[in-house]
């Protein structure tokens, strides 16, 4: 399985289209086969996620995404999972074991609204890298 994780540095970031990066990473039996990190193309309506389609991606981990963005990996049948937060090398090591679980939705309606590609961070409660890691 071919996974994308929204990442800012070592973590993950807390919205999807506003990170910086993507870690993709194949699972193949319980291992990490293949990692490489990707720049974020640019946040527009339903660019990411065909960006990501192409690319082969089933699923996408991130700590928040908006109503419509879920509805457009619908679309393209990739799963989303939410409520991601931590170190990078703490999520890939839930991937590999299949534990990775996903919870609320770290943006919230309205956070991202109104933005186009200069918006640099999202709205939502700032997070210490150390509240994050939980």
């Amino acid at each position: 399985m071919r996974i994308a994780i929204s990442t800012d540095g070592d973590f993950v970031s807390a919205h999807f289209g506003r990170c910086p990066s993507f870690t993709i990473v194949d699972v193949e039996k319980g291992e990490i086969a293949k990692k490489e990190i990707i720049g974020n193309p640019g946040h527009q309506p339903d660019f990411i996620p065909e960006f990501l389609h192409q690319r082969g991606v089933e699923c996408i981990a991130c700590g928040g995404m908006g109503r419509r963005a879920t509805q457009y990996f619908d679309v393209l049948g990739i799963q989303t999972i939410v409520g991601v937060s931590g170190r990078i090398d703490e999520v890939l090591e839930r991937l590999r074991k299949g534990t990775l679980k996903g919870g609320e939705s770290l943006c919230k309606p309205g956070f991202g609204k109104g933005y186009g590609l200069d918006k640099t961070e999202c709205d939502h409660p700032k997070k210490k890298r150390h509240e994050e890691q939980r």
